[in-house]
């Protein structure tokens, strides 16, 4: 897909009418120097620089690789290096088989050979649960793809049709459902850690949260004058930041 420049499109003149390309794309805007044009282009470049992908938008037969691309673009920008990656590993399935075709032709059917795909090729690696996501993940792409007019919703409904694999679908695997440590091993690896593992564990064993978000505290971030014998954590960023702020 042609990247934009960081510079705004020229007011061009092509005979007696006003220009701008975008992305290669020529778009008419009027009688050259007419007020008419000059709002006409005022408008495209307002939207332009709001939509990277608004060079797309009207194109015929987009393909499901440019739709890609467009959504890890946004992906890259606007959420973490792991979520990209996520995104970029499932997107890849679906784009080495169907990349170059309209994206309006990926069908159920299509989604289904992806997903069979992912089942052989990393069904020892992946866990059922991971091949669903990732199938999940390519259907968020081309939601993505409709709120920017670049996918028919229709498209859209229809994969949505396509059920998770169940469980013992053949190929695949689930994880054993873990289960706790029991209390009374934590109590005596407690008296062999030092310190400030021993207060890190017991943080977790209280208030159940993941090891990474204990090593991401940070003593500036805790507030010990909270309320008598009570302190209170709040972390400068939070993980679902992004979600709660597009919800």
């Amino acid at each position: 897909m042609p990247k934009l420049s960081n510079r705004p499109p020229q007011y061009k003149q092509c005979g007696k009418y006003a220009v701008v390309y975008i992305a290669g794309k020529r778009i008419w805007l009027g009688l050259y120097g007419s007020d008419e044009s000059q709002q006409e282009y005022a408008r495209i470049i307002a939207e332009s620089k709001s939509n990277p992908t608004f060079s797309l938008q009207g194109t015929k037969d987009i393909t499901l690789y440019e739709v890609a691309i467009a959504y890890l673009d946004h992906a890259e920008r606007r959420f973490g290096k792991s979520h990209y990656e996520n995104y970029r590993t499932a997107l890849k399935y679906a784009t080495d088989l169907y990349g170059h075709r309209p994206v309006d032709e990926f069908s159920p059917l299509k989604l289904t050979t992806v997903r069979d795909e992912m089942v052989r090729a990393k069904g020892e690696d992946w866990c059922r649960n991971t091949i669903n996501r990732n199938v999940d993940r390519v259907r968020t792409a081309l939601s993505w793809g409709v709120s920017r007019e670049l996918v028919d919703v229709r498209t859209l409904h229809a994969l949505r049709e396509l059920k998770p694999l169940p469980k013992r679908t053949p190929g695949t695997f689930d994880h054993k459902k873990r289960r706790p440590v029991p209390v009374d091993a934590i109590r005596r690896t407690l008296l062999y850690l030092p310190p400030v593992v021993m207060a890190m564990v017991q943080i977790q064993w209280l208030i159940g949260c993941r090891p990474s978000e204990i090593f991401n505290m940070r003593v500036g971030e805790i507030d010990r004058d909270y309320a008598p014998g009570l302190w209170s954590y709040t972390p400068e960023h939070h993980k679902t930041k992004q979600k709660i702020m597009m919800e």
